[in-house]
């Protein structure tokens, strides 16, 4: 065993390093090599290559472990116990090595428990609190953990590999066999660093991106490329373990799913909530959010927070005002078209609880200029623009020295903050008589525009499958139909689905079995946890754009003790009467100036069209991934066997 590099500040690089690292000007998170059977054959550069590609997610410092059977590479964005958490790590014993991307927030807690316990520790980190913790409950230690995370740990008595990932997957876990070794990286690029590893983009699966708006399940954009799904870990190693892995994971992968959201039956989910027992909900919910909050300023950098000026942020960023002495700055994006534009919002938040603002402002050249950027770091299509200011906003925390914020992703979701949530809800209602106008018509206080137009639209387009409310996926085909055209733009091969199987009998088949006995929100908020949030919302939108300049997110709203505690409630209180986010907002009511508590809710969006009229302008239509793209990794566009030739602009 050797440790082949290690070193803190460029001037301790190895030589080898520094040289190769001067050239590529990037390195990453988390990534590794196993060998399945026999010797690992690591070609000349290998480790430079797959830490190299992904400098962005961590610049401090770097590090690499070998043995004759397996490399684990780190690259470290440094947060907590700067001094001594460098990584590669093994505890005292050096039976096990670790490398490991995220945060494990109730790390002091842990570390109290586990010396009680007979543990040792050499570090004040949370990297060896997992360590620890693998050692004394083995693969469920996650269930002890509150943390975003992905990591890897290497059993060097039994040569056998363990792999987790956090429940909502907050950070990314890709997997690949290729040459009888198994890889993993924080991000696809740093597997296709691999010598001879060149997975092609695969129409099928763009396909299904385009229609689901994420990649579904384990799925990636790339053939032959996997990820861990969030909520589980694997062994590979282990033929005792859990199950084997579904494709398009790899065969060599067994896995075990620790973790999903929970909600109450049916009944009882519908059931009427009484004032008194609504003030106590609320309570309840303002506690946790305190712990979750609060919990996330823990770090030995300065902390600062996402301001949208909507309900989430602001909510998160008062609660730290009025329950800590931490000294908060906040961070906004503006948009120079007004349709789009939240500033006065923002400036208002920041000015009621005093903390110092900072806001950038984009518009639809700038979008456009950036999106080249945005794909490249996202490593999938996207359905949206929304990415590019976000990316934008990352780059002005990072111009101003900060490592991490904190942002409100995962409310509408955990809360019942959605349109499509209250759609189901009315919906469902509709469906008991689905001749009638009166209860289609109650779409009209979702969306007041309906009312001016023809009744015979929005029946048939939101009465698409009233006759079958019992479908898993009743909630999200409004949703995914109005995505389906997009096929006719695509390929053939695009429509004709994924290789590992059709999409929907993949998400089916991870279905809960407790699902069926959920309400049709508790449903949708299921479907839409693991969908959408899972692979768009904290990957293309959070981690990715985050991370592209070297900034990592928190979300107090995905903290799962928050989450669990929010599936106990009832969807009569966290939607009355419509109001979503009831319960949220009755429990923040006394932090927040009513114009911020009762505005009408403004989803986060972007210029599209008028920014992708800006990018046609100055992209051609090809996408080849060539291998001197592997090391610039800026040139990332379209892909010229997934989109059709289509037609010139007209203006």
């Amino acid at each position: 065993m050797q440790s082949i590099m290690r070193g803190r500040g460029k001037a301790r690089f190895f030589s080898i390093i520094d040289d190769f690292l001067e050239r590529h000007q990037s390195m990453c998170g988390i990534c590794g090599v196993m060998a399945l059977d026999g010797p690992l054959a690591l070609p000349e550069q290998t480790p430079e290559r797959m830490i190299g590609i992904m400098r962005h997610r961590g610049p401090d410092e770097f590090g690499a472990w070998r043995d004759r059977s397996t490399f684990l590479g780190h690259a470290r964005l440094s947060i907590i116990d700067l001094e001594s958490g460098q990584q590669p790590m093994t505890a005292d014993a050096g039976r096990y090595w670790i490398t490991f991307n995220g945060e494990i927030f109730n790390y002091p807690e842990l570390t109290a428990e586990l010396k009680a316990k007979g543990h040792n520790f050499v570090t004040s980190s949370d990297t060896e609190v997992i360590l620890h913790a693998f050692e004394q409950w083995g693969a469920q230690c996650v269930e002890h953990f509150n943390g975003q995370f992905a990591f890897a740990i290497w059993d060097c008595h039994r040569r056998r590999l363990f792999l987790a990932r956090d429940r909502f997957g907050i950070r990314p876990l890709f997997l690949a066999e290729h040459n009888g070794q198994l890889m993993f990286a924080s991000e696809i690029k740093s597997l296709r660093a691999f010598p001879g590893f060149a997975p092609e983009l695969d129409p099928g699966a763009v396909g299904e991106i385009f229609h689901y708006w994420a990649s579904v399940g384990s799925a990636t954009a790339f053939r032959g490329v996997a990820q861990l799904p969030p909520g589980h870990v694997a062994f590979v190693g282990d033929d005792d373990f859990g199950q084997t892995a579904p494709a398009p994971l790899p065969s060599s992968v067994r896995v075990h799913r620790y973790w999903h959201p929970t909600f109450l039956p049916e009944r009882e989910d519908h059931r009427f909530v009484s004032r008194i027992e609504t003030e106590i909900m609320a309570g309840e919910v303002r506690e946790k959010l305190v712990d979750a909050a609060t919990i996330r300023l823990r770090a030995d950098v300065p902390v600062g927070a996402y301001l949208s000026g909507g309900l989430d942020s602001s909510a998160t960023a008062a609660i730290i005002h009025r329950y800590t002495d931490h000294r908060l700055k906040t961070f906004s994006v503006g948009f120079e078209d007004p349709a789009y534009d939240e500033t006065a919002w923002q400036l208002a938040m920041a000015k009621h609880i005093g903390t110092e603002h900072q806001t950038i402002t984009t518009g639809t050249e700038d979008i456009a200029g950036r999106f080249r950027d945005v794909i490249w770091h996202a490593e999938s299509p996207i359905m949206r623009t929304a990415p590019a200011p976000l990316h934008a906003l990352s780059a002005l925390v990072n111009q101003e020295k900060f490592k991490v914020v904190l942002t409100g992703e995962g409310a509408d979701e955990v809360f019942v903050g959605y349109n499509i949530f209250r759609e189901a809800k009315v919906r469902h209602f509709w469906s008991r008589d689905p001749a009638s106008r009166s209860r289609s018509a109650l779409l009209t206080r979702l969306y007041p525009y309906l009312a001016q137009s023809p009744p015979e639209f929005s029946r048939k387009f939101y009465g698409a499958g009233l006759d079958h409310p019992g479908d898993a996926f009743f909630s999200h085909r409004p949703r995914w139909s109005n995505s389906a055209p997009v096929a006719n733009f695509l390929v053939d091969e695009a429509s004709q689905g994924h290789y590992a199987g059709p999409a929907e009998e993949r998400l089916i088949a991870a279905l809960p079995d407790e699902f069926t006995t959920w309400g049709p929100v508790a449903k949708a908020q299921y479907v839409e946890m693991t969908t959408f949030l899972a692979g768009y919302l904290l990957c293309s939108q959070g981690d990715r754009m985050l991370m592209g300049n070297s900034v990592e997110g928190r979300f107090p709203f995905l903290d799962h003790n928050l989450a669990d505690f929010a599936g106990t409630l009832p969807a009569s209180a966290k939607l009355k009467s419509l109001v979503e986010k009831s319960i949220l907002k009755d429990g923040v009511e006394d932090l927040l100036p009513d114009n911020i508590l009762k505005r009408p809710k403004q989803p986060y969006r972007a210029p599209e069209s008028t920014s992708f009229i800006a990018l046609f302008t100055s992209l051609n239509c090809s996408i080849e991934l060539h291998e001197s793209e592997v090391e610039t990794g800026r040139n990332l566009t379209w892909h010229n066997l997934v989109i059709k030739k289509l037609p010139p602009l007209v203006e």
